[in-house]
């Protein structure tokens, strides 16, 4: 049960790990989530001598021959992180860009309190 949290992310089991190995040919194994696929890439990049990350729709999304797991899966977690947030537009009068609505910049603070008086 959830109690009310629902899962952020689903995952049908269609991103792939193409491990390719010059002597044993082409694996491929079906993970339930981009975690799992990182893991299997992890556990078994040194052994291969190339290993892919492959989405749903047929797309490579990673290869070993083009970067290192950790370097990947720092920068997916980074946009994962940034897709998740939503920020409402807020248009500070002094141009600050650090100013949010639920939390506004000192300046738009001062000017809030006085506007309260």
């Amino acid at each position: 049960m959830t109690h009310g949290l629902e899962p952020t992310e689903e995952y049908d089991g269609s991103i792939t790990v193409r491990l390719l190995d010059d002597r044993s040919g082409t694996e491929e194994i079906r993970c339930s989530s981009y975690e799992d696929a990182i893991e299997r890439v992890k556990e078994r990049q040194h052994a291969v001598t190339a290993a892919k990350i492959v989405a749903g729709d047929g797309s490579v999304v990673f290869t070993s021959a083009d970067m290192e797991i950790d370097d990947w899966e720092r920068v997916w977690r980074r946009e994962k992180r940034r897709q998740s947030v939503q920020v409402e537009d807020h248009d500070c009068p002094h141009d600050s860009v650090s100013c949010f609505p639920d939390d506004l910049c000192v300046q738009c603070q001062i000017d809030k309190v006085r506007g309260g008086y």
